[in-house]
């Protein structure tokens, strides 16, 4: 028995594309053409490429079910990902996007079993590890939408936004330290 299965996997996921959705939704459609560096994704094409990254492992998991990477176009599927990331679209398409895609695939997460997620995918020869579980590979799909929140968060910042996430933690501080001060005065 494993404790984090197919239920905790899709119900993260749902949370990661939560907040990912509030950043979008925050940030102010007439920036959404702001670069924090030449060379680097703008708003926009990092929602979209958060929005359709998923695809890979759905085509790999779901679709194909693939047990091997071995002559796996990994890089035409990435091509025409990156392609989808060009494609201007409006705030609302954006939006749209992350929601329907996000629920689309925790909707995928959701129907897996234990023996789903335990099998292991062959790396191509050569790489290193030689394998991995589904479950890590699907994993991954989270941490790679996080590592990009984690950008938009600092393209907030630059922009003069404070993130959702750091504007709830300070009203937590604010709540724990007012309930402080009232315990401290009624023990006076």
């Amino acid at each position: 028995m494993t404790y984090y299965g197919s239920k905790e996997l899709a119900d993260s996921f749902r949370t990661v594309r939560k907040n990912t959705i509030v950043i979008a939704e925050e940030i102010p459609e007439e920036h959404y053409s702001f670069r924090a560096a030449p060379e680097t994704r703008t708003v926009a094409q990092t929602l979209t490429h958060i929005a359709v990254m998923p695809r890979l492992p759905e085509h790999i998991h779901f679709i194909e079910r693939r047990t091997t990477l071995d002559g796996f176009d990994f890089f035409g599927f990435i091509a025409a990902l990156k392609a989808e990331e060009q494609v201007a679209r409006s705030k609302a398409e954006i939006l749209a996007l992350l929601r329907t895609g996000g629920e689309k695939f925790s909707q995928l997460l959701e129907g897996i079993g234990e023996d789903f997620l335990s099998q292991r995918v062959a790396y191509p020869q050569g790489m290193m590890p030689p394998d991995k579980s589904r479950f890590e590979m699907l994993m991954s799909t989270k941490e790679h939408e996080m590592h990009h929140r984690g950008q938009l968060m600092l393209m907030e910042r630059l922009l003069g936004l404070v993130p959702h996430l750091t504007r709830e933690m300070q009203a937590r501080i604010a709540t724990m330290q007012a309930n402080e001060g009232n315990a401290a005065s009624s023990h006076n």
